[in-house]
């Protein structure tokens, strides 16, 4: 960072106009512009702070107005600068408007915060305890309790960094918490261990090339509030699904000089081809309902930033189950999130965004519309347009669940995928049909769109939910430590604890959900689709059983790197895994299967037990647990970057999710043919050690099991 702000008491002496754009504070070597736009504010002053960000030194009256947009330029301001806004209008939250100019507000367009919010009853509008509520008028002033903008200088020396462009049928992604992934790492320095800095470090690299993913997918590093009633509890936000500002990478996970952190973590990773995804909440801010604190939009200009109920604008249209809905049909607000997005691209060089709750972004008056103007102006844009989108395609309001629905250029999480084969593993029956759509990219959401396989992110868990090893240890949810008498989380996991509740000594349980946990990762990296895979599950982290630990910033939810040798052993499984599909195109397909004869020979065909081809009738047993996919690697209709025939060897998926072996007949359709085993999850071993057996043969797939083959034909060489 440049020369820091000297605190010399003494104010600005000069004010310039200034201009309307870019918003926010502009350092442009000489001095800077601040531009905040409002609507409906009658009056905006400017607050200076000393640079400790404790007393308020200046406030200075912007004059100047175009196009809605407060703007003036002091010419003696530099980099470091602390700053904030008070915003003068109506108070009158019946009709929307609720600015109080006794609150310093975050400028929403902030590229750094410092400090952080000390919870009070100043940082309301409303008189807390009033009878009237929200309609009363809180005349304390909150400054000294909250965080405060500072000016930055953007310049940093990028070098030769590029962005790995890594095609989305290629692309393996690794979600992961900054904090919770390196901050009992022992080989990370721990002065560093939880911060951006840290994914920098070698070992952590090194843990992602080992494990052969492309991309990280980093929950929110958005600037976030911890909210009260947490901090009341001595817990945290620890997800960070709260956020407060849309440019500022948040303080917690920086250890020194935040922006250029960040900034050299993603150079560093590039440098390893590995991309950067944010986790980004454009949907609601950590301002909440209508009973919520004013620390930023809500001061500035409410009835312009939230969507409000269209008959008493004193409340808001909630679809995100946190008190408010940002309102997208406002052109200002679309430019925000667009300004937003295009500011970690080209400023902070990042790879793409998975939108949280995206059906949010995308509506209009009510439903979830798939035309929004969002979706429409990302698909219109010429930076965001070529960076990976990826949409959690539901919210909580009505008509709100969309996957499949998501326009070409977007990829979703496919919730449908993680069900059915969670069904599947469980045991339960009657699912195969489905399951057969999933395995293959599922054609059924997204061809009919004109999209491809990998528009399906395909994962068994993630984030909100339990983690791998949680899945196969317990029936119900345990989220006592959230001080919630266990009544938030999801209660229909799809679970299955193996025969005990939680930890055991039991050595054939323990087996079995070993076992179990390789089914899931393998069943996920086989599939067609783009895989997802959280972080620990390839190490057997567990978080006892909270199947919601968004608050706990403590061992339930950061990684344990004192490995066991059996989650060693799984960490190597994964590694094979994404290996052995990385090196066959059959396993990542950019189009989907047809089930028709290419070249002679069906590019897919499912096979029952006895080694014939699935009838559409055996589709709907309930009681069919087992099923066959034979993938042709002469039926790959596609070509490579030099317009070559892609071609791969012929192979074999085999699943039993029944509790008994099952012989299953292996085909033989091409006369003399020999197969080979390259995965079987009912062996310990990794690499499996191979096994041959013709045509025709019994394969004896045992209980709740899944088995890969290959036939190596010549001419695929």
């Amino acid at each position: 960072m440049s020369k820091m702000y000297t605190d010399n008491k003494k104010p600005f002496s000069r004010l310039w106009p200034g201009k309307p754009y870019p918003l926010g504070a502009t350092w442009d070597g000489a001095g800077v512009n601040f531009a905040l736009f409002s609507e409906h504010a009658e009056k905006v002053e400017l607050c200076l702070f000393d640079t400790k960000g404790r007393n308020e030194i200046q406030r200075i009256q912007l004059l100047e107005q175009t196009d809605r947009v407060w703007h003036g330029y002091l010419p003696e301001a530099r980099p470091g600068l602390l700053y904030g806004y008070r915003v003068y209008g109506p108070y009158k939250p019946e009709e929307g408007h609720r600015f109080n100019p006794n609150k310093l507000l975050l400028d929403p367009y902030a590229k750094d915060i410092h400090g952080t919010l000390r919870w009070s009853d100043a940082h309301f509008g409303y008189k807390i305890n009033s009878n009237r509520a929200d309609l009363s008028f809180d005349r304390s002033d909150n400054a000294r309790g909250m965080p405060k903008c500072r000016v930055i200088d953007p310049a940093f020396t990028w070098g030769d960094d590029r962005p790995p462009n890594t095609p989305w049928h290629e692309t393996v992604i690794y979600e992961l918490h900054v904090k919770g992934f390196t901050q009992q790492h022992p080989e990370v320095p721990p002065w560093l261990r939880g911060t951006y800095a840290a994914l920098a470090c070698e070992p952590v690299i090194e843990h992602f090339r080992h494990l052969g993913v492309t991309a990280i997918e980093l929950m929110p590093i958005h600037a976030f509030i911890d909210d009260r009633n947490l901090v009341e509890r001595r817990l945290h936000n620890y997800w960070g699904y709260n956020s407060i500002g849309f440019f500022t990478p948040d303080s917690r996970y920086g250890s020194n000089g935040l922006v250029d952190e960040f900034k050299t973590m993603v150079k560093t990773l590039h440098a390893s081809g590995i991309e950067v995804i944010l986790d980004v909440v454009y949907n609601h801010t950590a301002e909440g309902n209508q009973l919520g604190p004013t620390l930023s939009f809500r001061g500035i200009d409410n009835s312009v930033y939230y969507r409000t109920v269209p008959d008493d604008a004193r409340y808001y249209m909630d679809y995100t189950g946190c008190g408010n809905t940002l309102n997208m049909m406002h052109p200002r607000v679309l430019q925000l999130i667009m300004d937003s997005l295009r500011y970690w691209v080209l400023e902070m060089h990042v790879d793409g965004f998975r939108f949280d709750l995206a059906a949010a972004l995308a509506r209009g008056l009510h439903e979830a519309d798939r035309l929004g103007a969002f979706l429409d102006i990302i698909h219109q844009d010429p930076v965001l347009s070529q960076v990976k989108l990826i949409a959690e395609p539901w919210d909580l309001g009505a008509g709100g669940y969309q996957v499949g629905n998501f326009p070409v250029g977007w990829t979703e999480w496919n919730g449908k995928f993680r069900d059915s084969v969670r069904d599947y593993w469980k045991g339960e029956g009657g699912v195969i049909g489905e399951l057969g759509y999933r395995l293959t990219g599922s054609s059924d959401l997204y061809e009919h769109s004109g999209r491809r396989p990998y528009a399906s992110i395909n994962f068994i868990t993630a984030h909100d939910g339990f983690t791998l090893h949680d899945l196969v240890s317990y029936n119900h949810k345990h989220n006592e430590a959230n001080q919630e008498e266990s009544r938030d989380g999801e209660d229909h996991n799809r679970s299955w604890n193996c025969g005990v509740e939680g930890e055991t000594d039991d050595p054939e349980i323990n087996a079995l959900r070993m076992r179990q946990k390789r089914n899931f990762l393998a069943t996920l990296f086989l599939s067609q689709g783009v895989p997802m895979l959280v972080a620990g599950d390839e190490m057997g982290r567990s978080q006892q059983g909270n199947n919601n630990a968004y608050c706990q910033d403590n061992e339930i939810s950061w990684l344990n790197w004192n490995l066991s040798q059996e989650n060693i052993e799984l960490i190597n499984f994964v590694q094979y895994l994404i290996q052995l599909t990385k090196k066959h195109p059959s396993f990542r397909r950019r189009n989907f299967f047809q089930g028709h004869s290419i070249k002679n020979k069906k590019d897919i065909i499912w096979l029952n037990p006895d080694g014939q081809e699935m009838s559409d009738e055996q589709w709907q047993h309930d009681f069919a647990r087992s099923l066959g996919t034979y993938l042709a690697g002469s039926g790959i209709d596609e070509r490579n970057a030099h317009g070559h025939q892609i071609t791969d060897n012929d192979f074999l998926i085999l699943l039993n999710a029944h509790h008994e072996q099952i012989p299953f007949q292996l085909p033989d359709f091409i006369g003399d043919q020999t197969w080979q085993v390259l995965i079987d999850t009912f062996s310990t071993s990794t690499p499996f050690v191979a096994q041959q057996y013709r045509g025709g043969e019994s394969y004896p797939l045992q209980g709740r099991s899944l088995v890969l083959l290959t036939h190596v034909r010549e001419q695929s060489r």
